[in-house]
């Protein structure tokens, strides 16, 4: 049967208003549902006082999570959308860290991840109240694990239980999962989530090189981190990050 151009129009039409509306759904559930609504009541005067004393605005804001697993810490960063350099806004207490220093290889390992990612999904309706998902396993972690399975499913999450996980405690995940909705909303498709083993100074890093001088490979890898945080320390920029054929990052 010959379908005429008018009908083809149609069709293509028909799809691009169901993309449309699927898009707009999506859009619709991760940031709109009662407990995010909840959030906005409870928090969001205080995040715009706090944007506001930082020379930053609702709808003009980027940012960039830093994590310390050993110090159980979380740095929130923002910036303007047009500028580049990111400043310090908040600062969180991990509320549990499982597992020991290292990064995650492996699906049941109970570790938390270590190394450079992104927020890759929001989830509004979390078993754990609120959750931003990381894109675990990143390209190093893929190279540099032999398992056969690497697990997935890692987030910045509320309450204060976790076998690989960051939890915020349902308080603070309302804080951190807003900054972000407030991101998205103004067209940050990309926020890098940065997981370290502790605050990877000259002496801290020396301090751990030799506490695990038997584990070559581990201290091979967070030399190579720290080659990632002394960069963003001192330049406070998201960071150009790449993989090479070894899983090593490369800035």
């Amino acid at each position: 049967m010959k379908i005429s151009k008018r009908n083809i129009f149609f069709l293509l039409g028909i799809v691009g208003l169901i993309v449309l509306l699927i898009g707009a759904f999506t859009f619709y559930r991760w940031r709109t549902s009662d407990r995010v609504a909840d959030a906005r009541l409870e928090k969001e005067q205080l995040l715009v006082e706090n944007l506001n004393k930082n020379g930053l605005a609702i709808d003009d804001v980027h940012i960039l999570l830093a994590a310390f697993k050993q110090e159980k810490e979380l740095e929130l960063y923002a910036r303007k959308k047009a500028d580049e350099v990111y400043t310090l806004i908040a600062s969180y207490t991990i509320c549990a860290v499982p597992g020991n220093l290292g990064p995650k290889r492996q699906s049941g390992d109970k570790q938390m991840p270590e190394g450079f990612y992104r927020i890759d999904r929001f989830n509004p309706k979390s078993r754990f109240h609120l959750s931003l998902g990381i894109n675990y396993p990143n390209e190093s972690d893929k190279i540099k694990s032999q398992a056969e399975d690497l697990g997935g499913d890692i987030f910045i999450h509320g309450s204060c239980y976790t076998i690989g996980c960051l939890p915020m405690t349902d308080d603070k995940i309302k804080e951190i999962y807003l900054y972000a909705v407030f991101a998205r909303d103004n067209g940050q498709s990309n926020i890098p989530v940065y997981i370290f083993p502790f605050r990877m100074t000259d002496d801290n890093l020396q301090t751990h090189v030799s506490l695990y001088a038997d584990n070559p490979a581990l201290t091979g890898f967070w030399e190579n981190l720290k080659i990632g945080y002394d960069k963003f320390v001192s330049e406070k920029r998201a960071l150009n990050v790449s993989v090479n054929e070894l899983g090593d990052y490369v800035f």
